[in-house]
């Protein structure tokens, strides 16, 4: 049952809205409360080799408020994904919602207002080499015909949101690579947006510079109430800016939830290799010289300086092969792995991992296929 509170100010606008609700039903359209819903979008292009699927059945519901990663190795197809949100890619099939409105199918017109809610920065900043800073972050305001001078002011207030009111009259060939992504951000907000969609924004920066950026996002999503949209290849983005995360392999979503319940407990191939960080490829090596029974620990808030694997050795004089371990913080949480090779014993490694159980760690078991 639905019901309609509100002060009727205008009869006509009212039936008008009622309509179109109505209108809505009849199509069978699905209207949804979250902020972006795809639902069933695939792409596929065209090439000299016949058809090729970029995606494929995808279904996917960002919340408002979000911080929602979309993390995928190279060719996954998560540039597509994020491309087919605001439709600068048209889905082959499948429906593209943004706050309850159906956009596939829009005019190009109603499509254009639409996506003045859905800002989008990149990889390669993408700014008017001819204009400084002041000029690039107004550039999308004079679009929208707003005022010179409210533009000016409007911009200003943005240069300072994002650190650089003092570079506001520096040219993008006078300014370094996280400046740059600052003015791009700054340029992105111009139009209140409700939704930032970040594409690989930090891959053509240094760490240093990629860790202030972050943060920098990390802040317009929690002070601004702005959902982000972050697509990377890279966890280590993903456990510094996002609360939820998809994890998308050969164009299907293999794997989603919340940052903190996957890094616990992975449940896909695909999750497991990206939460099991190769280090240049040193643990790799551990593990493939490994024994049999290795098991991956994460550690919570509770158990992050718990000594749980020195008093389970202890407690079944059996030792165990710390094969690697890290911490990390995640979604501004203190979080701990460790990958252990349990005792060669099959009695005693069942005991310890009881243990583990009974003392509330959570683990997943790592399998052969995974050395690879």
């Amino acid at each position: 049952m639905i019901f309609f509170v509100g002060v009727i100010f205008n009869s006509r606008q009212v039936v008008r809205t009622c309509l179109v609700f109505l209108s809505t039903i009849e199509r069978g359209v699905k209207v949804s409360e979250h902020i972006i819903s795809l639902q069933g979008v695939a792409k596929e292009f065209e090439t000299k080799n016949g058809k090729v699927a970029a995606l494929k059945g995808i279904d996917l519901d960002i919340e408002p408020g979000d911080a929602y990663g979309i993390i995928g190795l190279s060719g996954a197809g998560k540039s597509t994904l994020v491309r087919c949100i605001n439709l600068l890619e048209e889905p082959t099939e499948g429906k593209v919602f943004f706050n309850g409105k159906l956009l596939t199918g829009l005019s190009t017109k109603e499509l254009n207002l639409e996506r003045r809610n859905i800002a989008m920065i990149f990889q390669q900043f993408n700014l008017l080499m001819q204009r400084d800073a002041l000029g690039n972050v107004c550039f999308p305001l004079e679009i929208a015909g707003v005022p010179k001078k409210e533009a000016r002011e409007k911009a200003m207030d943005l240069l300072r949101l994002v650190d650089l009111e003092d570079r506001a009259h520096s040219y993008p060939s006078q300014m370094s690579g996280g400046q740059k992504q600052r003015v791009g951000i700054a340029r992105a907000l111009a139009t209140d947006p409700k939704v930032l969609l970040c594409d690989e924004a930090t891959s053509a920066l240094d760490p240093k510079t990629t860790r202030s950026i972050l943060a920098l996002l990390k802040k317009i999503n929690k002070e601004l109430g702005i959902t982000l949209v972050v697509i990377t290849h890279e966890m280590d983005v993903i456990k510094q800016v996002c609360n939820k995360v998809a994890i998308i392999e050969s164009g299907e979503i293999v794997e989603r939830g919340n940052v903190q319940d996957i890094f616990t407990k992975p449940k896909s191939n695909a999750a497991r290799k990206l939460f099991f960080p190769a280090d240049e490829g040193k643990e790799e090596r551990n593990l493939k010289v490994s024994h049999t029974r290795r098991v991956r620990i994460a550690f919570g808030d509770a158990h992050t300086y718990d000594p749980v694997v020195a008093n389970m050795i202890l407690e079944f004089k059996a030792p165990v092969n710390i094969l690697y371990a890290d911490m990390d913080v995640v979604d501004g949480r203190q979080r701990g792995q460790m990958v252990i090779c349990l005792s060669d014993d099959e009695a005693i490694a069942e005991k310890q991992k009881a243990y583990l159980k009974e003392h509330n760690v959570d683990y997943v078991e790592v399998e052969e296929e995974e050395e690879e």
